[in-house]
């Protein structure tokens, strides 16, 4: 809710006397849009990875006053910006009291307006709308109609006296109530192509037909809409007018970097306080990297189905899932703190195969398989990025002269991890170079990575019995 007081303003000869100025919503999202890049300002915070491709481009588009279709897979954040476009608005807008159109005071649009300002004139009482209720998002499915978009004949309305041609007969739908504010469509697609129609009329002609009766409405909006690329360019699915009245064609994106991937996992990912918030869960970086990682190549990989993209919400919902995982063995085991390891991996095949769709299903192509090669993947090449083989020659020199083994495993307590730490200062040395902290659980986090990485690049055998797993060559 916006913290700006609401205006003293109650008639509409206060307002005139107070100077207020009428504009449209597309001049008021670029004076402020403006204003905003004057004093540099960001735009759209929290709005990442988009501030050298999509947000320059929206810019653009919102300082020409044009609408906006956003083109991009699931889960490119195309919802977030149209709902963060609010920020841009005016705190409190004034309008005629008692409109369902919440009708400019100057140049009032419904005949209910029209009639309070003709009969009151300065008197007329004024409302103040705030910006937050200025945003009207509707998701397109099939049954839509032009009732729920455009408005209907109320029969209440004509039982009480009106005839049918009275503009007073008819109830609003979502497009007219949203007049003078945005209006978002998600899944343009799939709006039935006779709704198309109508909705293209709003947007051109400001004219619209309820059963048969032509009514004027020139509404105050900017449309900011929503497609998947496939539907909206392959399948023919939108009527060719309708796609000419969007000014600008926006195409979102994944992340571009893990680092971009991983800021979003953090800032999205779900905290909670209350009785567990005393047992901290420490996600070490390498980690964070791995889940990065693992949908970075699941939008690579030639068995995921890429037409209908895998979304940030797969990270989020991984990361999640890793420090639900590394609580709950904290609890078990009576450890103060908590960090997810590499024996927790295994837990996020729940938290992805519901989000991907393969490109052959069957029994040959089991979900959890294609999960599980992409993990082991991940694995190995953050491993890669932080350690050389040649710098681990002393360790794995243990293992192979020295008849090491070492038995880890997400159900061996953090202090082991620890003791094995200890007595072999080279896997020690190794984990000392990552950001694993002092605490017990990020050394237990950090050795079985170490392990792990070795056992990927075919350094060190692994065997795994019962919740623990065994490294040796």
């Amino acid at each position: 809710m916006t913290t700006t007081p609401r205006p003293a303003d109650t008639t509409l000869g206060e307002l005139r006397a107070g100077g207020w100025r009428s504009r449209s919503v597309k001049e008021e999202l670029r004076a402020n849009l403006l204003a905003a890049i004057g004093v540099g300002e960001p735009f759209l915070p929290g709005i990442l990875g988009y501030e050298e491709t999509v947000l320059p481009q929206l810019e653009n588009a919102i300082l020409a006053g044009q609408d906006v279709i956003l083109l991009g897979e699931r889960g490119q954040a195309k919802s977030r910006i149209a709902r963060s476009l609010v920020g841009l608005l005016d705190p409190w807008l004034p309008y005629v009291a008692g409109t369902e159109l919440h009708d400019d005071p100057f140049h009032p649009v419904s005949p209910l307006a029209r009639r309070i300002v003709a009969e009151q004139g300065d008197a007329t009482p004024i409302g103040w709308w705030a910006a937050e209720d200025r945003y009207s998002e509707k998701l397109s499915t099939p049954d839509i109609s032009i009732a729920d978009l455009i408005g209907e004949v109320d029969p209440v309305k004509v039982a009480e006296g009106r005839y049918l041609s009275d503009e007073l007969t008819i109830h609003y739908g979502l497009l007219p109530r949203t007049h003078r504010g945005i209006f978002s469509l998600n899944e343009l697609p799939d709006l039935a192509e006779r709704i198309q129609v109508g909705l293209l009329n709003v947007m051109e002609e400001r004219d619209v037909q309820v059963r048969g009766y032509r009514v004027r409405l020139e509404l105050d909006l900017f449309v900011i809409a929503s497609a998947n690329p496939e539907d909206y360019t392959s399948r023919g699915r939108i009527i060719t007018p309708l796609k000419d009245r969007f000014g600008a064609q926006i195409r979102t994106h994944y992340p571009e970097e893990p680092a971009t991937e991983i800021a979003i996992m953090e800032a999205e990912s779900v905290t909670f306080g209350g009785a567990d918030a005393d047992l901290p869960v420490q996600v070490p970086g390498f980690m964070k990297e791995i889940v990065a990682e693992l949908s970075q190549l699941a939008r690579r990989s030639s068995e995921v189905s890429q037409r209908s993209g895998v979304s940030v919400r797969v990270t989020i919902a991984n990361h999640e899932t890793l420090g639900a995982a590394a609580l709950k063995r904290a609890v078990r085991l009576g450890e103060p703190s908590a960090a997810p390891r590499i024996s927790d991996l295994p837990a996020v095949v729940a938290s992805t195969a519901g989000k991907i769709e393969l490109e052959t299903l069957g029994d040959e192509t089991r979900e959890d398989r294609v999960v599980e090669k992409l993990v082991a993947r991940a694995v190995v090449n953050v491993f890669n990025r932080h350690f050389a083989l040649s710098e681990l020659v002393p360790l794995i020199e243990r293992f192979e002269d020295d008849g090491l083994d070492a038995e880890v495993g997400e159900l061996v307590p953090a202090r082991v991890h620890g003791e094995l730490a200890d007595a072999v200062p080279e896997l020690r040395a190794a984990i000392a170079r990552l950001d694993a902290g002092e605490s017990a659980a990020g050394i237990a986090s950090a050795t079985e990575f170490v392990l792990e990485g070795l056992h990927l690049n075919r350094r060190l055998n692994k065997e795994r019995r019962a919740g623990r797993i065994r490294y040796a060559r």
